[in-house]
């Protein structure tokens, strides 16, 4: 008979064997190794959305500067962005060449609803991970149906209802008019709208559609405004957006104007639009402007300028797309430390759902993010912002 404290000894000795084994394999999926992480991203570097290449711009810095720092547990990041041109066909196109040829780990970023819609299926068939794109329709935040797709900004109905709630509290009887981009962006901010107005929705007296392609929507703020809108919902990105501000302007009509919040750029919206113009408009902040006086010198936005004026020289840091696509990328950091030396696409996605209270130094003071395999919201904390002319004010 063993004496028992030696029997309990024998007993740890064997429980933690296994373990000790277990932390020295390195696991490996495709576009992993000893030394290199293989991401891939089609982004619109042209066509009608190409303001919003500065994403990969920011990111493909904060990947440099990574890489210059001795990567990430010691691999080098290699980033392959390619132009999708915002068309489904070409991203479908090219993130199939991503996947088979350039064999990525995953596919990282990718902007608009159409286009991760465009992807979508063919990822989740082939287990790729499609983490932290820039749309923010919920069915990218459906982990039992899309187990390999996750979003990052704050979901389009989530901020729909936002607005909802803000209107009714500051102008509970306002007359609603809405401009919305006719696809699965637009007509999603439209139904969170309408669902967080409740018996209230009657109080939308105009909705007018536009195509991404439209070269102006001119006539559709007419409408709004002759059907008495006081309040308006500009559901559009940067460039229908910027013409909506400058039209109402024209128009010499005042209404309080709300705007998608990926749209809430000073240089690529409200700096096109006049920035006179753009005076009062509103939108749902999550993410610190870095044109706001009271983030200038914000000692957690240091690293983002340092590595903005090493990487990106000729960056417009005033251009909130350049922060966002730093704070994505960030993000995405932190997953791949997460995975430790278990890279396979599988745990990938096991660490993107498994963030605790994981604090983004870009983000609004407050805001934590915490993801889980049943919860795929990544970014979720929101306040009403004005802008003053010049910067973006917390209401």
């Amino acid at each position: 008979m063993h004496h028992p404290i030696q029997r309990r000894v024998l007993v740890l000795t064997l429980a933690t064997a296994p373990l000790a084994g277990r932390a020295q394999a390195k696991k490996y999926g495709p576009g992993t190794s000893d030394t290199e992480i293989r991401i891939g991203q089609t982004l619109p570097y042209s066509g009608p959305a190409s303001a919003y290449a500065q994403l990969g711009r920011a990111e493909a810095a904060h990947f440099k500067f990574l890489n210059d720092n001795g990567g990430i547990n010691g691999r080098r990041i290699t980033f392959l962005s390619l132009d999708d041109g915002y068309a489904p066909p070409k991203a479908v196109e090219l993130t199939r060449k991503l996947v088979e040829q350039d064999e990525v780990a995953l596919i990282f970023g990718v902007l608009g609803t159409s286009v991760n819609v465009g992807t979508r299926r063919y990822l989740n068939q082939k287990k790729v991970p499609q983490l932290f794109i820039s749309a923010g329709s919920d069915t990218f935040a459906q982990p039992a149906q899309y187990p390999w797709t996750m979003g990052w900004q704050p979901t389009l109905r989530a901020e729909a209802r936002f607005y909802a709630q803000s209107i009714l509290a500051e102008r509970p009887d306002a007359k609603i008019g809405v401009l919305y981009q006719d696809d699965d962006f637009g007509k999603e901010l439209l139904a969170g709208l309408t669902d967080g107005l409740g018996d209230k929705a009657r109080q939308i007296v105009a909705s007018q559609s536009f195509q991404a392609t439209d070269p102006t929507v001119d006539s559709q703020l007419i409408t709004i405004k002759e059907k008495g809108a006081d309040t308006l919902m500009l559901f559009a990105y940067a460039r229908h957006a910027a013409q909506s501000i400058r039209k109402a302007a024209d128009l010499r009509w005042q209404p309080d104007i709300y705007l998608h919040l990926g749209s809430a750029s000073v240089s690529a919206t409200l700096a096109p639009a006049g920035l006179e113009n753009a005076t009062k408009v509103r939108t749902a902040g999550f993410i610190k402007d870095i044109t706001d006086p009271q983030w200038a010198n914000d000692p957690d936005l240091a690293p983002f300028v340092a590595t903005m004026k090493k990487y990106q020289p000729d960056a417009d840091l005033n251009d909130a797309l350049y922060t966002m696509g730093w704070a994505i990328a960030l993000t995405l950091e932190q997953v791949l430390r997460q995975c430790g030396d278990d890279l396979t696409r599988e745990n990938i996605m096991r660490q993107a759902a498994n963030l605790k209270d994981w604090r983004n130094p870009a983000l609004l003071p407050g805001s934590l993010i915490t993801t889980s395999p049943t919860d795929y919201r990544v970014v979720e904390y929101m306040k009403l912002q004005r802008f003053n002319g010049k910067t973006w004010q917390l209401v």
